[in-house]
């Protein structure tokens, strides 16, 4: 067998991999079709976890539900959120992302619509269990997909442009609670039967959206890899370009998130993740309903609600700023310093203009922690786990959005809004430390494809 030229090995070393050829890109239109496909999706799945917040007050008065019952209704989501981010996150590494998205999509979007139906409390618990398990499973996959298909030089600020579309969400619940569920008799039905849009948005993303040509490559579907980089290539008016394979790896398995080599970036990012859940549910769960304890009637609570809302957009874009110019890992650590000093505040505002400043505040800082934790979360892993890695993050933190809606009324019991709020705000700072000594820097380095 004739030998290959030594020039000729030189030429095919310089070749750029996939991966490095979508990461050069600059952002073009197709980046925007992507972001604004999934970014539909996300805006959805917030629309459907905010409701839960509205709705609950409402059926609580409707049925009369205790304290305890109104608290499950508020967690049974989360469970199945915690169950549906794990293994949403394997699934993805091992189906696609694009796929598994989609599929999330369409089950929690009829379990919501199915929600309207429900005769009672037992059979709303299961059907919102359901909805959890979708809304859980496409959270960490379409972060991944996202951080995957951007130019590497703004993939951070994209991650945070998806994470956004959470707040375009929770405004839209905030008004389908301001104008539907008080305004109608049992509105709140009328409010979940609205919930059926994702199922129809799910083939939107199936066939609209590429897949990651990196899990291509991965799983062996070099044709199909090729072809998504130069879509995207010429999109940017780019002349496709031959590549080098990526070198072969060794595979991996879920277990090594805990290896020595990830062992130290999976326990920060799991812990800041706890954090980050256990504050943002316990306050914006409940918050309809701690305004409404506070003498404030159904309507204004729900318009308080939604001005405190809408300073989660400022947020997102400061964020979405600041995780390029100073990285992922500080940006993290000063939104959430900031979401624990708002959280104090929060506490011990009185009055309507304290309590707005002090919410307004909190959802500045709070949302823009969460765009920067999206950003951060899937670039730690190689990409033959990093569905598994960001999916195990996101279920592990989900077991604190069960805890902290369950623990609101004991703790209001003990120790008012003042000591609620001061929780919040201590499980806040934990998760900056965490954040700033833990996880690495990533900010400017291209993903590992491994």
């Amino acid at each position: 067998m004739a030998s290959t030229p030594a020039g000729e090995r030189t030429d095919q070393r310089r070749l750029p991999t996939r991966p490095e050829r979508m990461g050069g890109l600059p952002f073009t239109r197709l980046h925007t079709r992507t972001l604004l496909g999934a970014g539909t999706g996300w805006a959805l799945d917030a629309m459907d976890v905010g409701l839960i917040s509205f709705v609950g007050l409402a059926i609580a008065t409707s049925w009369g539900l205790s304290p305890t019952e109104q608290s499950w209704l508020l967690s049974i989501g989360f469970v199945g959120m915690a169950i549906g981010a794990t293994f949403g996150g394997l699934l993805a590494d091992r189906y696609g992302r694009r796929t598994v998205f989609a599929v999330t999509l369409l089950v929690y979007g009829l379990a919501t619509g199915a929600s309207a139906l429900a005769t009672g409390l037992a059979a709303l618990l299961v059907l919102r269990f359901l909805v959890g398990i979708g809304l859980g499973a496409e959270l960490p996959v379409a972060s991944t997909l996202v951080s995957e298909l951007s130019p590497t030089r703004i993939r951070g600020r994209m991650v945070v442009a998806l994470e956004s579309f959470w707040a375009v969400g929770w405004v839209l619940a905030a008004l389908i609670g301001f104008f539907v569920v008080p305004r109608f008799e049992e509105g709140w039905r009328w409010a979940f039967a609205i919930g059926l849009v994702p199922a129809l948005w799910a083939v939107v993303i199936r066939w609209g959206l590429p897949e990651s040509p990196l899990f291509l490559e991965r799983r062996g579907r070099v044709e199909e890899a090729e072809a998504v980089v130069r879509r995207f290539e010429a999109s940017a008016g780019v002349e496709p370009q031959p590549s080098r394979p990526v070198a072969a790896a060794a595979p991996r398995t879920p277990g090594q998130l805990w290896s020595p080599a990830y062992r130290r970036r999976t326990a920060g990012i799991w812990l800041v993740w706890f954090c980050v859940n256990f504050s943002y549910y316990g306050a914006f769960i409940w918050l309809p309903s701690l305004l409404y304890a506070q003498g404030y009637d159904l309507v204004r609570s729900f318009g308080y609600t939604l001005v405190i809302t809408l300073a989660q957009l400022p947020g997102y874009a400061v964020a979405a700023f600041l995780v390029e110019v100073w990285g992922r890992r500080v940006t993290l650590a000063t939104f959430l310093l900031g979401s624990a000093a708002s959280a104090g505040l929060f506490g011990l505002a009185d009055g309507t203009g304290q309590v707005l400043a002090a919410g307004m505040a909190l959802s500045f800082f709070n949302l823009g922690a969460w765009g920067a934790l999206y950003a951060v979360t899937p670039e730690i892993y190689p990409t033959t786990i990093r569905g598994a890695g960001a999916g195990a993050a996101a279920g592990f933190g989900r077991i604190a959005s069960v805890v902290a809606p369950l623990s609101v009324p004991v703790v209001l019991g003990w120790w008012g809004d003042a000591g609620l709020f001061a929780i919040f705000g201590a499980t806040f700072a934990l998760g900056a430390l965490a954040a700033y000594l833990l996880l690495p820097e990533q900010a400017g380095d291209a993903l590992d494809v491994s």
